[in-house]
């Protein structure tokens, strides 16, 4: 999965042809969601693009969040050389359906990804966001409602609503 995210991106930047994800083996076709991480050599966050329903097969969904992650998030600007790709670590979250809870006492700071609606409102954190960046629950939930757009506090209203994930989570740092 790894080597499909780095070849999609290789493959973009050299603008040759991207490899058929229907040539891959059979796991590969199952219909799941991802989110492709990309960080830079010092750790620092360079991409990151997702999906949390599962709507295509994993290999499209890793090859789509790779090239999102690489030249389409908004807060970074588009990878434009080989030797930009040679500059990051390449992280894969393939995630579980999101399941709705009744109670915040149900999200496992660690162990959850975490997603808030509010009316038109959301936002999302992988599992390992909060761990990563240290937060507590507070923390970590305030975190969520401003990343939404929202009020620091917002979480705590009424119509604050979240769904819960988990996600297997794999890098080429761990190679």
């Amino acid at each position: 999965m790894l080597t499909l995210a780095r070849s999609t991106i290789l493959g973009a930047l050299k603008r040759e042809n991207i490899k058929d994800p229907n040539a891959l083996p059979e796991k590969f076709q199952l219909t799941r969601s991802c989110f492709v991480t990309l960080h830079s050599k010092d750790g620092s966050l360079r991409g990151c693009i997702g999906n949390i329903e599962a709507f295509e097969p994993l290999c499209a969904n890793i090859m789509h969040n790779a090239l999102n992650a690489a030249f389409g998030d908004p807060r970074f600007k588009r990878m434009r050389t080989l030797e930009e790709l040679d500059e990051v670590i390449i992280e894969i979250s393939v995630l579980t359906p999101p399941e709705k809870i009744k109670s915040l006492d149900e999200f496992i700071i660690g162990k959850h990804g975490i997603i808030l609606t509010k009316g038109h409102y959301s936002s999302v954190f992988l599992p390992q966001v909060a761990s990563e960046q240290g937060w507590d629950m507070e923390t970590t939930l305030v975190h969520l409602s401003m990343k939404a757009g929202l009020a620091p506090y917002a979480w705590k209203e009424p119509d604050a609503n979240f769904k819960v994930f988990e996600a297997i989570v794999f890098s080429e740092k761990e190679e």
